[in-house]
């Protein structure tokens, strides 16, 4: 949260399985299926997160929402992917999180393309941050 400027903000996240996160997915979305992340803002304006990202202020204990990830998606992802399941968790933490602030991959293309790369680049921030600790 500090690689965004949110610091001092709170961020609750909830490790679950496939059934429990089908269940939240089915509740609040409409889809009965399980899923790999879900977010939940509690900054929301009007319904949804925050349209720009750079809108979402550092404020001690504001809470930014909540992000659930199913550990057994994400495992098979990482499976999948031939990735270490850590990574793969990791890139969930961030994709969720990224959600909460405003960021959204399904509004536009172009909106997706800004949205990956700045996945992309705070995953590199947090896997050099994970080297540095591991030396």
């Amino acid at each position: 949260m500090r690689a965004v400027r949110l610091a001092d903000c709170e961020l609750s996240l909830t490790l679950t399985t496939d059934r429990a996160i089908r269940r939240l997915n089915r509740d609040f979305r409409g889809i009965d299926a399980a899923t790999d992340v879900l977010s939940f803002s509690q900054i929301e304006q009007a319904g949804a997160a925050p349209l720009d990202p750079r809108s979402v202020k550092n404020s001690p204990g504001l809470p930014v929402g909540d992000v659930v990830i199913s550990v057994d998606t994400a495992i098979r992802q990482a499976r999948e992917s031939r990735v270490n399941p850590a990574s793969r968790l990791r890139r969930l933490l961030i994709h969720g999180f990224l959600h909460l602030i405003g960021y959204d991959h399904e509004r536009s293309a172009a909106d997706a393309r800004r949205m990956f790369a700045r996945e992309r680049a705070l995953a590199a921030k947090m896997e050099e941050k994970e080297g540095e600790f591991s030396r």
